[in-house]
């Protein structure tokens, strides 16, 4: 009986260290799914938002997997055609496809604005820790230069850079960068003074952490979610910035396309005779920047405690 029991009792053991990581594991994972869903049904806007974005960048990042044709594909013989089975949104003047040139574009509109904001977003957010928790000189001369910024128009800023240094990818999103440095370094300081003032922080001071400890490990983690958000407003600006000044002949160089350069040139001079060359690249512009921004309204939403809180 006894060597009965101590193999029923093993078996059990066995059974349930088998059934350990599906009961500890598969609760994490449909709960996160549940809250995935939950907050998609709250708020559609939002969700809405992040399947638009999503598809986007899934057709920047495989554009020339997706596209009907190359960009640069002329075929005069097809030009100023309209929506058709073999062009499902027309050609424009050289009978190039607007379906392939608007994919493509998107690699360019996306891509380099994704760029801009990651690089504005590692200055600003640099910056902005060392204004807000160092204070002192160092805030005045920060927040100085951030008036500069701020006291230029921005689309004059970045055409005069763009005539100085040269058109190019780089160039452009480099100047764009610069051009949202600005905002995110006044909203990462803010974040950082209230951050700043908080127990946690005090504590870690008093228990004799260093100034990088300090800032790494309590106060960036803890200004994450507002940076966040910020980030994805400044992205659908940045997509905004780039058409203008493609529209106006300072970004990329044709051939290539970019949303913007394709609501100018042929755009402009057909619009009477077909106007869907300049509805189908503005079309990607709004959806685009609208799916950023309500994503980010969502973002603020869920990521903000107080505002959690009274749902």
């Amino acid at each position: 009986m006894l060597a009965s029991g101590a193999g029923n009792e093993t078996g059990l053991m066995a059974t349930t260290v088998d059934a350990l990581p599906v009961n500890i594991f598969q609760p994490q994972q449909s709960s996160r799914t549940v809250r995935i869903l939950h907050v998609a049904r709250q708020n559609p806007l939002g969700a809405f938002g992040g399947l638009i974005t999503t598809l986007v960048l899934i057709v920047a990042v495989l554009g020339p997997f997706v596209a009907p044709q190359r960009y640069d594909q002329v075929k005069v013989a097809d030009r100023l055609q309209g929506p058709s089975e073999a062009h499902i949104l027309g050609t424009d003047s050289l009978g190039r496809d607007v379906l392939s040139r608007i994919i493509y574009g998107a690699r360019v509109s996306v891509g380099l604005s994704l760029s801009a904001v990651v690089i504005a977003s590692v200055i600003a957010i640099s910056l902005g820790l060392l204004s807000g928790y160092t204070g002192g000189t160092l805030d005045m001369l920060i927040q100085r230069f951030v008036d500069v910024l701020l006291a230029f128009p921005g689309i004059i800023l970045l055409i005069s850079l763009t005539a100085f240094v040269g058109r190019g990818l780089p160039q452009l999103a480099i100047g764009i960068a610069i051009l949202l440095i600005a905002g995110s370094t006044r909203v990462c300081r803010a974040a950082t003074l209230q951050a700043k003032a908080q127990p946690y922080v005090e504590a870690a001071v008093s228990l004799g952490a260093s100034r990088p400890r300090i800032i790494v490990r309590h106060i960036l983690p803890n200004i994450f979610a507002p940076l966040m958000v910020v980030a994805t407003g400044q992205l659908g600006f940045a997509i905004l910035i780039e058409a203008t000044a493609s529209f106006l002949g300072y970004g990329v160089k044709p051939p290539y396309p970019s949303w913007g350069s394709m609501l100018g040139g042929d755009a402009r001079s057909y619009l009477q005779q077909v106007p869907l060359l300049s509805i189908w690249p503005g079309l990607a512009i709004f959806l685009t920047v609208y799916s950023l921004n309500v994503l980010g309204d969502t973002l603020r939403d869920v990521l903000d405690p107080r505002l959690r809180g009274r749902r």
